[in-house]
């Protein structure tokens, strides 16, 4: 069961100056920061708050560490935003089995790892109304451990 908005991702050209407009005008944080070399990205999450279930919520800002990764050519193509929006599940493995039973097509076959040691899948977005949406089990220690 899907029981909160993990996290939303948005794309940027430059993460440094990005992190500081969110610093600078809303007083977001740095939570966690780290290089994904098989999505290659280079992440900085913000956290916005705790939720009911123990986990928390972020903002997750991404810059592209090559121009042929997912997100650069996704920015090559629209430009800094929204790049998609992900949930959080206790089971990833049993909600991604779960929705592509409901004919959305679910990107990979397994769960990678995310986020601070988080396990993932996405859904395609052409089966979720324009939305890339990503399902997140969080790691245990990550909302308590600085990285």
């Amino acid at each position: 069961m899907l029981t909160r908005i993990d996290h939303i991702g948005i794309a940027c050209f430059d993460l440094d100056k990005t992190v500081e407009f969110y610093r600078a005008t809303y007083g977001f944080e740095v939570f966690h920061t780290e290089v994904n070399e098989e999505q290659g990205v280079r992440e900085a999450m913000l956290k916005i708050n705790e939720t009911s279930d123990g986990g928390a919520s972020y903002l997750q800002l991404l810059e592209p560490t090559r121009e042929d990764s997912a997100v650069g050519k996704w920015l090559a193509k629209n430009g800094e935003g929204v790049h998609h929006i992900a949930f959080g599940t206790a089971d990833v493995d049993g909600d991604a089995e779960a929705i592509r039973a409901k004919g959305v097509r679910v990107l990979y076959d397994q769960p990678r790892i995310g986020s601070m040691g988080s396990r993932i899948t996405f859904l395609h977005p052409k089966d979720c109304h324009g939305v890339l949406t990503e399902l997140v089990t969080g790691n245990p220690e990550q909302s308590t451990a600085h990285h």
